[in-house]
């Protein structure tokens, strides 16, 4: 993950710009995983392939894939008879899984296994007699594929720290919590501080929840962001991750900004500036890094500098069906 430094140059009609590059930054295990799953899968069985759903939320990753034959879709009956369907990183409810096979679709899983580890998890507590109050943002796939993971009823969603208050559960009913792997660290740990509050005897999952790479990067950029008058951060609308990183920014102090592309960049954001953050959501590959710094390099004189606040060495193995 070495930053591609610009060479050096000068401008003689702009003040030198400061860039601190977070890291660590960009594509984590999950989403390396979940692409080689798709990349594989076009090797062996060849194009077209299906992918239900976005394979990751970023639409420089889509689009290659695309191009290589890869089709989304998202729903598995826009899926064609004798092709095999891949279902995202983010998960899905056993439905859809149910559904494949009930047609006797081939299908790969390339949900992330720290997402997977949740859908055990829920299935555990269940078994074992608990609702679950789960903190997440509704509407998000990671979101409905772990409520997918149980019968209805059973789960309770959580977003705010407010939401605590209201919820209605038999009084006698023992109670479990979880969360969606890419909440804001924060946030989440106010919200479990409210719910152990209100229930003291709620169970907790035996490790946090919130997976290490969204950790990571947000624990990046509040090391950056104070230094920073702004902090870009590369990634889509649709990445909960990425949305985190923004916030994480502007509570520092920062003035956050998301962009897809370098082309997303406002030559006016560095008026006056002299402290500029970058870093990309576990979904942005570090090609569109070094776009971004590429492009800074044209507008402004640059120095540029990694700052490095942990190692990341995980890797997760593919499906039995694409192992070589």
């Amino acid at each position: 993950m070495n930053a591609p430094f610009p060479p050096e140059k000068t401008l003689t009609d702009s003040k030198p710009l400061r860039l601190l590059i977070a890291a660590p930054r960009g594509f984590c295990a999950g989403v390396d995983r979940a692409i080689e799953i798709v990349e594989r899968a076009l090797e062996i069985y060849g194009a077209p392939v299906y992918v239900r759903h976005e394979i990751v939320h970023n639409k420089f990753v889509v689009d290659n894939l695309k191009a290589k034959g890869a089709v989304f879709v998202e729903r598995v009956d826009q899926v064609p008879d004798g092709v095999p369907v891949i279902f995202s990183a983010h998960g899905v409810p056993k439905s859809v899984p149910a559904e494949a096979s009930a047609r006797g679709l081939e299908w790969l899983d390339a949900t992330c296994p720290l997402v997977s580890k949740v859908h055990r998890q829920a299935e555990r507590q269940i078994a074992d007699g608990r609702h679950i109050l789960f903190i997440g943002h509704a509407g998000h796939p990671e979101v409905i594929g772990t409520f997918g993971q149980v019968p209805e009823g059973n789960m309770t969603l959580i977003e705010t720290v407010e939401d605590v208050a209201t919820i209605d559960v038999p009084a006698d009913r023992e109670l479990a919590y979880l969360s969606q792997t890419t909440l804001s660290v924060d946030d989440t740990h106010a919200i479990i501080a409210a719910i152990e509050a209100r229930f003291p005897h709620v169970v907790a999952p035996k490790a946090e929840d919130i997976c290490y790479a969204t950790s990571n990067r947000q624990a990046a950029v509040k090391q950056i962001a104070p230094q920073c008058e702004l902090v870009l951060v590369i990634g889509s609308p649709k990445s909960s991750n990425s949305l985190r990183l923004v916030e994480v920014a502007e509570r520092s102090g920062s003035v956050g900004r998301m962009i897809q592309r370098a082309a997303d960049i406002d030559p006016a954001w560095f008026d006056g500036i002299a402290n500029v953050g970058l870093t990309a959501g576990a979904s942005a590959p570090e090609e569109l890094v070094n776009e971004v710094i590429a492009r800074i390099a044209e507008l402004r004189d640059v120095t540029a500098e990694q700052v490095v606040t942990a190692e990341e060495t995980i890797t997760f193995k593919l499906p039995r069906q694409l192992a070589r």
